[in-house]
């Protein structure tokens, strides 16, 4: 029995099969290039190709070239000093994890940065010595050069001191990791950091937290402590540290302790009042200063056996070569390094490029790091990625482009070439402090296994395995079981994904037919899972299906609601029954204000001007705003048989930048156990709601037609008459009638 009052709709067609659906519709037949037809690209070389080719090589010509010295200059070099005091102090402390002499750090922090300046996309990251890559080159250089016992048997090694052999370790190893990224980088395999997910790296980061903590209390408590690699090495480790503890030098301690507890109060207050401080507090560099004072002042090193940096020789060396026995011996290890290095990098530079609206080229990321390490190597510089506090550091004091990069090495190479001096009193005791206390942020990734078990236990499964195989089994040997283990668990539900995302409809994998579509109404179709490894695919090409970037748009929109409140509020706008008139006599000009850029990615909010902005109007003041034409996006989720939390965090943002330029999102065909997920997840809130959730593709279509009743199909030349009753018909109850094709 049909409800009274209950809307429905009536569909008649006739029956088709495959045959006589190809005799309606016309279908659309696409020519597949040859391997010859992609050979002869591919060597095909114009001026246009041999242009775009060194622009992509060489990004510094591309954002150079737009550079605005009045504007960035200034906050840049304020940057740049910032990121070198930082620099110097990380490079020093995070030496001691590759278990180096402290001032090779510095090298690190210099070399490398001078070639990403050239090759690198990201204008935000500061490049140099990363404490989860320091520890992985520390856990090869002590196995092949141990504290206690021989070292390897290489020929090199003969008439060298222990911490040469350790340093001809060090740089042959950061050689071949950095010709492992330039080969990936050549080859164009960029993806590969899509198959480590958030929930992996998360876990994999938390591990080497603790691998870091760990090896770092020798520092702290003032005990010799040989080196230990391989698998169970943190448990030797902390076997010896326990059997030692009454020898603890109570000096180190207490200032380890004071060290630890001034940083980490000060580091919150900054968190805190970040807003309101125009710079960071450079505490480190401020605490590291005054304990070399105070070292100094009271000889340290010989009243209480403290051990400092010692001697930090003046200069650089001359450029040398690595030893082919030791890149036989470390091809293993200096793999899952090039993925790490890359991977975190990468990670740190998305976020900054979408941050300030600008694109990374990951590809072209792996060549400026391989080169970097190339080149670094040559000088005896040791791995480099990103540091994610030095990263912050550089960006939150204003920094635009690398120029702060650069300058921050060039405060780096003061240090080396004149006043390194300065820090040989220093206590290896204030460096392990610091590293400590920089650890606080991937700790706290432990409080993500409450909430992973409760959403999704799969991916909980996958952080847990992560984490307990890399700190039992090492960094290394870890990485390579974490992958495994997720690849285990979500085999099943991801063995059918194709990695392609459709517009309007696909018929059996082949080529879709020419349909109708009504105006301001786009169907995207997505048959396939989406999880970790496709999600910024899908997402890209979301984007590219309904023309525009909603992000973009929105951060215009914002922009111009900023300046019609600020000619508002001085008078040179006025609101009249006829619309907004321009008071001033002068030309209006748009601000350049980059303040608060958070507040731009926020809903519009109209509620202090006196009517609704109309976007697709003409605006006052000569604002111009990109127009959207679109006004519904109907996403079909017949073959998402499965979504995890990064593909769920992924699409709700997806979503919520579509709804904040005022367009309407419609989700057909959701398995019923994807959309008890979405709600056991709390993915619902004030603006991604249920509602939007319609039993078919049709429900959704006339829901569409109903609210927007002016919307009419697309007239083209392409249109077939049919006889005979042949023209598909969908009527609603209501008298609204409409004709489109179809999806089957």
């Amino acid at each position: 029995m049909m409800r009274p009052g209950v809307k429905q709709y009536v569909v008649a067609r006739p029956l088709y099969s495959e045959d006589s659906f190809a005799e309606d519709h016309e279908k659309i037949y696409r020519h597949h290039k040859t391997m010859l037809d992609h050979v002869k690209q591919y060597f095909t070389c114009d001026s246009k190709r041999a242009k775009n080719a060194a622009l992509s090589l060489l990004p510094v010509i591309s954002w150079m070239k737009i550079y605005r010295i009045k504007e960035w200059l200034l906050s840049d070099i304020v940057s740049g000093v910032s990121t070198g005091l930082v620099a110097v102090l990380q490079g020093l402390a995070y030496c001691l994890l590759a278990s180096l002499p402290a001032w090779y750090g510095l090298f690190s922090a210099f070399f490398p940065v001078i070639t990403y300046f050239f090759l690198g996309t990201s204008r935000h990251i500061s490049v140099g010595p990363f404490p989860v890559l320091c520890l992985m080159i520390g856990s090869v250089v002590t196995r092949l050069v141990p504290d206690e016992g021989q070292p390897l048997n290489i020929t090199a090694f003969e008439g060298l001191s222990i911490d040469e052999r350790r340093v001809l370790v060090a740089y042959s190893v950061t050689f071949l990791t950095g010709i492992m990224q330039l080969a990936m980088g050549m080859l164009q395999v960029g993806f590969v950091v899509m198959y480590l997910s958030d929930t992996l790296v998360s876990g994999f980061t938390t591990a080497a937290a603790i691998h870091i903590l760990v090896s770092q209390l020798k520092f702290v408590l003032g005990l010799q402590v040989p080196g230990i690699s391989g698998p169970l090495s943190i448990i030797y480790t902390l076997e010896i540290i326990f059997n030692k503890i009454t020898s603890t030098n109570v000096c180190d301690v207490v200032i380890s302790l004071v060290i630890m507890g001034v940083v980490f109060i000060v580091k919150e207050i900054n968190d805190r009042f970040k807003s309101k401080l125009p710079v960071p507090i450079p505490i480190e560099v401020i605490m590291t200063v005054i304990a070399c004072g105070v070292s100094f002042a009271f000889d340290f090193k010989t009243r209480y056996g403290i051990d400092t940096v010692g001697h930090i020789p003046k200069g650089y060396e001359s450029p040398v070569a690595p030893n082919i026995h030791i890149l036989q011996e470390t091809a293993v290890e200096a793999f899952p390094m090039a993925i790490v290095g890359f991977a975190v990098a990468f990670s740190v530079a998305k976020v900054y490029s979408v941050k300030h609206d600008y694109t990374i080229d990951g590809n072209q990321e792996l060549i400026a790091f391989g080169v970097s390490n190339i080149f670094g190597a040559s000088f005896k510089s040791f791995a480099a990625s990103t540091s994610l506090s030095r990263s912050a550091v550089q960006e939150s004091t204003g920094g635009k482009t690398q120029v702060a990069g650069l300058l921050s090495a060039i405060i780096v190479m003061i240090v080396t070439l004149a006043i390194g001096f300065l820090l040989e009193p220093l206590p290896k005791s204030v460096l392990g402090a610091v590293v400590i206390v920089n650890l606080k942020g991937m700790l706290m990734q432990f409080s993500e296994v409450p909430y992973l078990w409760r959403r999704d236990k799969p991916d909980c499964m996958v952080w847990l395995g992560t984490c307990f195989a890399s700190i039992i089994l090492g960094l290394d040997l870890g990485l390579a079981v974490a992958a495994l283990f997720a690849l285990i668990c979500n085999y099943p539900a991801h063995s059918s994904s194709k990695n392609v995302f459709t517009l309007q409809c696909d018929v059996n994998g082949k080529a879709p037919p020419q349909i109708y579509e009504p105006e301001g109404v786009k169907i995207f179709r997505i048959p396939s899972p989406i999880f970790f490894a496709n999600i910024e695919f899908f997402r890209s090409k979301l984007v590219e299906a309904v023309g525009f970037n909603p992000l973009r748009v929105l951060r215009k929109r914002n922009k111009a609601l900023r300046m019609i409140r600020k000619l508002l509020k001085k008078g040179d706008l006025q609101w009249t029954s006829k619309g907004f008139l321009n008071t001033s006599c002068g030309p209006i000009q748009e601000s350049e204000d980059e303040s608060n850029m958070e507040e731009l990615d926020l809903p519009t909010d109209f509620k202090d001007l006196p009517v609704r902005i109309d976007w697709n109007a003409e605006l006052p003041a000569n604002i111009v705003v990109p127009s959207v034409d679109l006004h519904s996006l109907i996403l079909d989720f017949a073959a998402v048989s499965f979504l995890d939390i990064s593909a769920l965090k992924g699409l709700k943002t997806a979503l919520k930048e579509l709804i904040r330029v005022e367009i309407d999102v419609y989700i057909v065909a959701c398995d019923p156990y994807i959309l008890e997920k979405l709600y056991h997840c709390c993915f619902f809130d004030d603006e991604v709601q249920p509602s939007m959730f319609f039993l078919t593709l049709h429900d959704a279509m006339l829901h569409i037609l109903e609210k927007h009743p002016e919307s009419t199909e697309k007239k083209s030349n392409y249109e077939k008459k049919t006889s005979g009753g042949k023209q598909q018909t969908v009527q609603h109850t209501d008298g609204i009638m409409r004709f489109f094709t179809l999806f089957i």
